[in-house]
């Protein structure tokens, strides 16, 4: 088992609550290059009925949500759910006060707690890669989802962020294993035949956007959610970052972003 699916790290250290969440995000939503952001665009592909039940897996600080409160119709009936109690109650925390009844609840995706044919639809953000099991968890998906119900999953492919992780590995060669996080697991590239045993149709649409990151505070931050450099390699990292950014301007760094659409 690699870190990247290592489920007590990733409770202990990665997701005990949303700080390194948020310090990754924060360097999307700060130097993404698209316009329009990508929880918008996430929901734009959600093609459920009025009164649809949906379940998101790995809701994490509830972003998804937060960000398309506007757009959710009323008769939704919407349960996010994450591996991690701490990131649970940060998702109730932020929606608390609004308008629609969200459930919560604690749930593996590898032995999800509801009956079959339970949801229209089931939403995983960015969190297929983390799951051991991945056969099981997916075939859990389409055990509760209704005849003809929708699982939307995104991931990354195998050039995300290479950029940021080649500067992580000019300072500690080792920190990221044998292969960039990205290409383990569960990505665009390989993501499709993973969904194909349990469904019968996957589509993909890519989200195009890429990162110029003009401030070195929020690079280095990122890494330092990442929990691979120590704090000596990451003073080495900020100095380089910002002398590179002080020579050139900005700081390029590849995205590599996609839904998958099972049905």
């Amino acid at each position: 088992m690699n870190w990247m699916s290592d489920q007590r790290y990733m409770l202990d250290k990665q997701y005990k609550d949303a700080d390194n969440f948020h310090a990754r995000a924060a360097l999307h939503a700060r130097f993404g290059t698209n316009e329009y952001p990508w929880p918008r665009w996430v929901f734009d592909h959600f093609d459920l009925p009025a009164d649809g039940r949906i379940l998101e897996l790995g809701c994490g600080p509830a972003l998804l949500w937060r960000n398309n409160l506007d757009r959710i119709p009323v008769e939704w009936n919407i349960t996010l759910s994450d591996f991690s109690p701490g990131m649970v109650q940060e998702a109730r925390q932020y929606l608390s006060g609004n308008e629609h009844p969200f459930a919560f609840e604690q749930i593996d995706i590898q032995s999800i707690s509801f009956p079959d044919d339970s949801f229209d639809a089931v939403v995983a953000n960015h969190m297929l890669y983390h799951v051991p099991d991945r056969e099981k968890g997916i075939a859990e998906v389409r055990r509760v989802l209704k005849p003809g119900g929708y699982f939307y999953a995104a991931t990354n492919g195998e050039p995300h962020l290479r950029e940021l992780f080649e500067w992580m590995k000019k300072i500690a060669p080792d920190c990221l294993g044998k292969d960039p996080p990205s290409t383990r697991g569960f990505a665009l590239e390989n993501g499709a035949e993973q969904l194909s045993r349990s469904f019968a149709e996957v589509e993909m649409d890519r989200y195009e956007e890429d990162l110029k990151v003009t401030e070195a505070e929020p690079f280095v931050a990122y890494v330092a959610s990442t929990d691979r450099l120590n704090d000596d390699q990451l003073a080495t990292l900020a100095e380089q970052v910002a002398a590179k950014i002080e020579r050139c301007g900005t700081i390029h760094i590849t995205k590599s972003q996609g839904l998958f659409i099972s049905f």
